[in-house]
């Protein structure tokens, strides 16, 4: 459907993707029932729904604005460095209490917004996502994120405390305003408040 120009329904995929994402983790934690077999099925779900249909996204976006017929092809960067950076975290004991290098699920969401961004008409954020090397661009840079030993810290809560949550509870409050706002044009902005709030945090530590 993407390819055919569905690109906001292949959005639509990526959030409804992310919502099974987390149920099947709290289905395991829930019922205690893990396996390397399931690991690595999770990362292939993840490739497929977090990888190869954001850069699926990109592709039609720079194809539609390229005059070159190799541009377009950045988009499916996402999918090389992807499926490197699952490898990598399903072997990496350091990422158990946060996160190094942005997760997938944090690049493919990114991508997600740019389909809505469209509706913008001719605004400032509209004109990014016209130009090939800006989009070209932001393929480089998800994919140089993804494997990148950025500390990121974790969205998991261990418990509800304020004390060892106010991070977290301080993105989603402000993520909510940030949908409500201006919906799903806000999610490339959310991810990066996620980058930011979290170099913050390596900061203060």
């Amino acid at each position: 459907m993407v390819f055919s120009g569905e690109i906001q329904l292949g959005s639509i995929m990526i959030w409804t993707g992310a919502v099974f994402d987390f149920l099947d983790g709290f289905a395991a934690r829930m019922l205690n029932k893990f396996s390397s077999i399931g690991k690595d099925l999770d990362s292939l779900a993840d490739l497929v729904t977090f990888c190869f249909l954001p850069g699926s996204i990109l592709f039609v976006l720079i194809d539609k604005v390229s005059e070159h017929n190799w541009l377009p092809f950045f988009g499916f960067l996402l999918v090389l460095f992807g499926a490197l950076r699952l490898a990598r975290f399903n072997n990496d004991t350091r990422q158990s209490e946060n996160f190094y290098g942005l997760p997938v699920p944090a690049s493919g969401i990114f991508v997600s917004g740019f389909p809505f961004i469209s509706t913008l008409g001719d605004s400032g954020f509209y004109g990014l996502l016209t130009n090939q090397y800006i989009l070209a661009g932001i393929a480089v840079v998800l994919s140089g994120m993804m494997i990148s030993n950025v500390k990121l810290m974790s969205l998991k809560f261990k418990d509800a405390s304020l004390k060892a949550n106010w991070s977290r509870y301080v993105l989603i409050i402000i993520s909510l305003l940030l949908l409500i706002l201006f919906e799903p044009v806000a999610l490339p902005l959310i991810i990066i408040l996620y980058v930011v709030l979290s170099a913050a945090l390596n900061f203060i530590k």
